[in-house]
C-alpha cells in the first residue's frame, strides 16, 4: 500500500531519506558483507525513491521499500557479472525478507563497522560522515580542505579493507573506545579546525554529537559514551561567544557568557554528573566534569580552578596524554601563579617539541607573569606553527599587543 499521492514538501523528504539511509545501508550490508557493493545499490534505491515516492506517493514503510529495492538491486548486479558467480551461490545475497526488516536498526552496527581498528582514524572519519552521516564526498572533501578526488580514494580504500569484516556489534571495550575516539576526534576538528580559515566547522561537530546521541540510545548505561556526549554538549554550547564579528578568536576567559547555550549546558551537566556516578570512571567522564565546572559559572573569575587542577590530575594519571600535563599546567598557575604552571611545561619539551600548543601556552603564562619579552616571543612561534588562520591572527595579535 502506498500513503496520499501529494507530495511531502522537499525538506521533509530530504530529512526522511537522511534518517533512513544508514538504516538501509547497514541492512544491506548485513546481509550481502560487501560496503561497497551494498553502497552502490542503496544509492540505486534512494534515486528510484526520489523518482516515484513523488508522482506515486510515499509507501507506508519507506525502510522496508528501500531495503527491497537495494537488495534487488544489488541480486540483479551479481547475475550480470558472471566473474561474480561465486558471490551469488552464498546464500547471504538472498533477498532480505521483508517480515524481517523491522526486527533490526542497523545504524549502530554500521557506526562500529566504519570504526573498524583495521581503519587509520581519517578512514575512520570520511567513511562514517559518508555512510552513518549522509554527507557526500564533495561535502566531506570540503570540510577536510582536500580534493574531491583524494577523499574519494581515501573512502574507497577504506571500503574495501573492510570486505568481509563482521558485521556483529561488537561489545568488546576495545572497539568501543574506538568508536568513541573516532566520535571524539571528529568533534573536535569541527570545534576548532585543524587548518583553513575558519575556526568551526559545524556541519562536522553537530554529526558527532547526533552519532554520540544515537549510541547512547543503544547504550545508555555505558558512562563512556554518556561523558563524551555531555563532553561535546558542554563545548559546542560555548560556540557562539569563541568568534568576533570579523571571525576572531575569543578565549574563554573573555567570552560573553550571556551568548553561550544555555539550555545545552543544563543538558550536559546533567549528563555529566550521571556519567561521573557511573563507573568505572573514564577519560571522557572527567573531561565532561572539567567542562561541567567552566560552564556553571557566569564569571571566569568564579571558576573552580582547584577542582579543575584536581581532575586534570587524575585525567593525567589515567591517559598519560601530553596535552592533559599541558591543561594541568595551566590549571596549576591560576591556582599557584604561573612559576608552578612554567615548571610542569618542561617535561612538555620532549613530548610536545615543535607543536604551537606548548608556545601559545607558555606565551600566556609569561604574560601572567609579566615577562611580555618573553610571552610575545613564545606567541610568535605558537603562530608560525598552527595551520588555522584565526588561532594565527590571535597569536600575532598577543604579540604585537606585548610589543
Amino acid at each position: 500500500m502506498r500513503t496520499s499521492t501529494t507530495s511531502e514538501p522537499d525538506h521533509e523528504f530530504e530529512d526522511l531519506l537522511r534518517e533512513l539511509t544508514p538504516q538501509v545501508l547497514g541492512a544491506v550490508v548485513r546481509w550481502s558483507g560487501d560496503f561497497a557493493a551494498a553502497e552502490d545499490a542503496v544509492q540505486e534505491a534512494l534515486l528510484a525513491a526520489a523518482t516515484t515516492w513523488p508522482r506515486d506517493g510515499r509507501p507506508d514503510n519507506p525502510k522496508s521499500w528501500l531495503i527491497q529495492t537495494a537488495s534487488r538491486r544489488l541480486i540483479d548486479e551479481v547475475r550480470q557479472q558472471r566473474a561474480r558467480r561465486r558471490r551469488e551461490e552464498r546464500a547471504a545475497l538472498r533477498e532480505v525478507p521483508a517480515e524481517e526488516v523491522e526486527e533490526y536498526d542497523d545504524t549502530l552496527r554500521l557506526l562500529f563497522l566504519c570504526c573498524h581498528p583495521a581503519l587509520t582514524p581519517a578512514s575512520a572519519i570520511a567513511l562514517t560522515l559518508r555512510a552513518v552521516g549522509g554527507l557526500t564526498t564533495a561535502e566531506i572533501a570540503t570540510a577536510y580542505l582536500v580534493p574531491e578526488a583524494t577523499m574519494a580514494q581515501r573512502i574507497s580504500r577504506a571500503k574495501q579493507k573492510l570486505k568481509g569484516a563482521s558485521f556483529e556489534l561488537d561489545a568488546d571495550p576495545d572497539r568501543l573506545r574506538n568508536v568513541l575516539h573516532v566520535l571524539y576526534l571528529m568533534f573536535n576538528e569541527g570545534y576548532t579546525s585543524t587548518s583553513g580559515p575558519e575556526l568551526h566547522r559545524s556541519d562536522l561537530s553537530s554529526e558527532a554529537i547526533r552519532l554520540t546521541r544515537a549510541v547512547r540510545k543503544q547504550l545508555p548505561d555505558d558512562g563512556q559514551v554518556t561523558g563524551l556526549l555531555a563532553l561535546m554538549l558542554l563545548t559546542d554550547a560555548r560556540r557562539a561567544a569563541r568568534t568576533g564579528e570579523g571571525g576572531e578568536l575569543i578565549p574563554l576567559a573573555e567570552q560573553d557568557r550571556s551568548l553561550w547555550d544555555h539550555d545545552r549546558i543544563t543538558e550536559g551537566v546533567a549528563l555529566a554528573v550521571e556519567a561521573f556516578e557511573t563507573p568505572p570512571l573514564g577519560e571522557y567522564q572527567i573531561q565532561a566534569a572539567i567542562a561541567a565546572l567552566h560552564d556553571e559559572v557566569d564569571r571566569a573569575e568564579d571558576t573552580d580552578w582547584p577542582q579543575i587542577l584536581a581532575l586534570y590530575g587524575l585525567l593525567e594519571d589515567l591517559s598519560g596524554n601530553p596535552m592533559v600535563k599541558l591543561n594541568r599546567a595551566i590549571a596549576a598557575a591560576m591556582v599557584d601563579g604561573p612559576d608552578a604552571g612554567l615548571k610542569l611545561l618542561e617535561p612538555l619539551d620532549d613530548e610536545l617539541a615543535g607543536h604551537y600548543r606548548l608556545d601559545a601556552t607558555r606565551g600566556h603564562l609569561y604574560e601572567m607573569r609579566g615577562d611580555h619579552q618573553a610571552a610575545a616571543e613564545h606567541f610568535r612561534a605558537a603562530a608560525r606553527g598552527t595551520t588555522s588562520l584565526p588561532e594565527r591572527n590571535y597569536l600575532l595579535a598577543k604579540a604585537a599587543s606585548l610589543s
